[in-house]
């Protein structure tokens, strides 16, 4: 039984990723924000959806010890991470002369220095089982930059090298690392954004959708969380362990521009 590790796993894509993976009968350690009695309940339902057991971890991801702290209650629990996904992530709108430092600082640890905490602590796990899976949820935006979002932007950047690096080191050991790349899915992080996004650019949240979102989506629709969470399974499995050290865009055609 495979062991698996989701980071932000409370709402949108981490929990459809999450669910996939319960569903799949495998051990899994959700972690993220949220009032304890609904962190409780979701955790109680993914632990009903398969034969694994599924556990709750509040780790900051702001925290490398708290980061290392839920790495180590995967190892103690289920002797180890077998799959990986760092999938936490914040975002903030606003034009680079007036962007808050403090955002700054906030977005490139969770985004990006958060995965560079739990894949450290969890590839000597991987290389001693001589197997591994690290999916990262990067974005489009791993790919190609949208204004307004320096920090976001640079972050998923970074996520993009981190991992074609990890892939390099820890080919030999059976393990592959990877990014998926969504469009905009509609998210709890996203919704949140419309309003950030109307304001910055001076236009109503309808637009926000149309004329910002999904203009450069060649769908002109949003991507479902369980499409993102069908491509982790797919990494994760044996018919993917040629694939490494690339991403997989999940985004309806917009990078293809």
């Amino acid at each position: 039984m495979k062991s698996v590790v989701v980071t932000g796993s409370t709402s949108g894509i981490g929990l459809a990723i999450a669910t996939a993976f319960a569903e799949n009968n495998a051990n899994v350690v959700i972690n993220g924000f949220g009032a304890a009695d609904e962190i409780e309940a979701i955790r109680a339902k993914l632990d009903g959806l398969g034969t694994g057991k599924v556990l709750y971890h509040p780790a900051d991801m702001t925290k490398p010890h708290e980061i290392s702290d839920l790495i180590q209650t995967a190892v103690e629990q289920f002797d180890g991470v077998d799959i990986l996904v760092n999938n936490a992530g914040i975002q903030h709108v606003e034009k680079i002369e007036d962007f808050p430092v403090e955002k700054w600082d906030q977005i490139i640890a969770i985004n990006l220095s958060s995965s560079f905490h739990t894949i450290r602590n969890a590839v000597p796990h991987m290389k001693r089982k001589g197997w591994g899976r690290i999916i990262n949820i990067a974005s489009a935006h791993g790919l190609v930059a949208s204004p307004f979002k320096a920090a976001y932007v640079a972050a998923k950047h970074g996520v993009m090298g981190l991992t074609k690096t990890v892939a390099l080191e820890v080919a030999e050991n059976h393990i592959t690392a990877n990014t998926i790349c969504p469009g905009y899915v509609l998210t709890p992080l996203v919704e949140k954004q419309i309003p950030d996004t109307a304001k910055a650019r001076g236009i109503s949240e309808a637009e926000v959708k149309s004329d910002v979102m999904l203009k450069f989506q060649p769908t002109k629709e949003f991507v479902g969380t369980d499409e993102v969470a069908a491509i982790a399974l797919f990494l994760a499995s044996d018919a993917a362990k040629s694939i490494n050290g690339t991403h997989i865009s999940v985004d309806g055609g917009w990078t293809a521009q």
